[in-house]
This record gives structure tokens, sequence and C-alpha cells, in this order.
């Protein structure tokens, strides 16, 4: 889901870099996590805009 007023290949690119895995694993489901993992989805793909926000933030 992107975020408005953002680049979502820029968003993705700075949550990859502030998040170790584990914080992501933690906020998708299995089948996510899979696809994220297999290069099928991208994270800004699999989290909806409150969830990119708050890993932001924590970050």
């Amino acid at each position: 889901m992107p975020v408005p007023g953002y680049d979502p290949d820029d968003v993705d690119d700075m949550l990859e870099t502030r998040l170790q895995e584990e914080d992501v694993q933690s906020h998708l489901s299995d089948d996510e996590w899979q696809s994220y993992r297999n290069d099928d989805a991208s994270l800004v793909d699999l989290l909806d805009d409150e969830q990119i926000e708050q890993l932001l933030e924590e970050k």
C-alpha cells in the first residue's frame, strides 16, 4: 500500500535499512513473509499505511 507523497521504492528501501528481519517478520503473515523473502512482493505492497508509519516511527 503506497504512502501518499512518497515513492514506494524509497519507502521500501528505508524500511529495509532501518528494520531487522525479526521486526519485518513480526508484522507479516506466514504467506506474506514467504512472498517478501521470494521477492514476489515488497514491504510497501504487504504493509498498510498505518503499519509503515508505525515501523518508521519505532526506528
